[in-house]
């Protein structure tokens, strides 16, 4: 969608969130940013009030569906619903002492309920308008399963196919669906990696390639290319030529706190 002026952003307060947020921001548009930490999320809003932006903020959990929806409900009620971002996201690391159920069981939840939760929510407001776009932040993690981080990665797999499958299903709603898929970009999230991460991103860089990507309305915006032609390659050859490599790959240490 060109020029939305009416955007939810779930996990707003720090990576590619924050870097969304501040991107949009301008005089005439209106953002409602959900985060975990409110000073951060406190920061991000006043950066884009500075901007010009009229700002709401909402410390939610997004795998809570009702309070979610009711807060999505009470912004669309004000300020008609254009874009709506499910970015909110975590990957808690294996470490070195392999993922644990409660890691794995988190990152699902978050990842894939928080996900569902805050899509559908917002396709009930879009839906009577024939108007409006989702977007769903999944991975190039994706299109392969990597052991350093399975739960991630099925996570990620997982919103990516379903929200193409919305894509065409709510098209004959009137409404838009994007996945979007990016590589590794400079984030809290990524800041614990301490592994070379090929073709590292700054998020405002990301932030902008995802705008022009909304904007043309595109069914999945993928980035950086070649990161992306290495992760597909990947996936389409078969596991026992790529198991051996990936077992070697080093796994991602555990995320403060």
């Amino acid at each position: 969608m060109k020029d939305p002026k009416s955007i939810v952003i779930t996990g707003g307060s720090s990576g590619i969130g924050e870097a969304l947020a501040r991107e949009y921001a301008a005089p005439g548009v209106f953002l409602a940013l959900t985060g975990r930490d409110r000073q951060r999320l406190d920061e991000v809003a006043e950066a884009c009030r500075t901007a010009g932006a009229e700002v709401a903020t909402a410390i939610l959990d997004v795998r809570h569906r009702e309070p979610l929806a009711d807060w999505i409900a009470e912004i669309d009620g004000s300020h008609p619903l254009d874009l709506v971002i499910a970015n909110a996201g975590i990957s808690a690391g294996t470490g070195s002492f392999g993922e644990s159920g409660e890691q794995a069981r988190a990152i699902l939840a978050v990842n894939v309920d928080g996900v569902v939760n805050t899509c559908l929510a917002a396709a009930d407001l879009m839906r009577p308008r024939r108007r409006g776009q989702i977007a769903i932040m999944s991975s190039l993690a994706a299109f392969r399963g990597f052991p350093g981080a399975p739960a991630y990665c099925g996570s990620k797999a997982a919103i990516r196919v379903w929200g193409e499958a919305l894509r065409g299903m709510l098209h004959r709603q009137g409404l838009q669906v994007t996945v979007i898929c990016p590589g590794y970009v400079k984030s809290r999230m990524t800041a614990v990696n301490d592994f070379p991460m090929p073709f590292l991103m700054e998020a405002g860089r990301a932030a902008r390639i995802i705008r022009r990507g909304l904007a043309a309305d595109k069914a999945r915006i993928v980035f950086p290319r070649r990161l992306f032609a290495a992760v597909w390659l990947l996936s389409l050859l078969p596991p026992g030529w790529t198991d051996p490599l990936l077992r070697r790959l080093p796994e991602k240490p555990a995320e403060p706190g």
